[in-house]
């Protein structure tokens, strides 16, 4: 069986830095997907589950060390390179105490970043990161399970699913609408009802009183929201 190629997340505004940097990943044999903004990155990482994430600092709207810390509470072992401008001692100190694992200054060497690239991924298994913590709680998506002290829970698949996208889009409220696409891949014939169902199971497992949830909040008239 041939080894999985590596996916790698970009997180760059600048157009002309992230096709030069596409381009040459693409050409070393990575998978690469590139978004322009924080927040489309965090709403599709649940999803696609890269092995590593090129993140630039500076981005429009959520900035990157919050992006950062982020991708940190829900995969704690992802690797994270930073990519800056900023070229202070303390600016890569900040950077580095926000949880990044390696940062490069621009301008880089193409060569020398995807030297870093390799680095990193020779550290970790090509499997999606799918462990995350909050509270007493200890997820594992890829083998479907909950963990709470000595207790251990089983999840569907669609149970995992549906948690792995409210952990990654926490304290945003999530429609049914979405979590039908993202999860179960939208159809027409396919009820919101769903998507409730799900919600009660999980709660189940998760809450310490189902009927009075801490983290997967119902939002009225809208969906659901999760918070840590």
């Amino acid at each position: 069986m041939s080894e999985p190629t590596p996916r790698i997340m970009l997180v760059e505004d600048d157009d002309t830095i992230a096709l030069g940097v596409e381009t040459a990943l693409e050409h070393a044999g990575y998978e690469v997907r590139r978004f322009d903004r924080g927040e489309t990155a965090l709403e599709t990482f649940p999803i696609w589950r890269p092995h590593l994430v090129l993140l630039d600092r500076m981005l429009p709207g959520i900035e990157g060390t919050v992006v950062l810390q982020q991708l940190r509470e829900s995969a704690p072992d992802l690797p994270v390179i930073l990519m800056t401008a900023k070229t202070s001692e303390s600016d890569r100190v900040e950077g580095l105490d926000a949880g990044a694992d390696d940062y490069v200054t621009k301008p880089f060497s193409i060569r020398e970043l995807l030297a870093r690239v390799r680095a990193r991924l020779r550290t970790v298994s090509l499997e999606p990161q799918d462990r995350f913590r909050f509270g007493d709680v200890e997820i594992d998506l890829r083998r479907r399970v909950l963990r709470r002290g000595e207790g251990e829970e089983r999840l569907t698949t669609h149970e995992a699913g549906v948690l792995g996208y409210l952990v990654a889009n926490r304290g945003r409220d999530i429609t049914r609408e979405e979590l039908l696409e993202k999860v179960w891949g939208y159809s027409p014939t396919m009820q919101t009802r769903t998507v409730d169902n799900q919600i009660l199971k999980l709660r189940k497992k998760l809450e310490r009183v189902p009927a009075d949830p801490k983290h997967i909040l119902t939002i009225h008239g809208v969906g659901y929201r999760f918070e840590p």
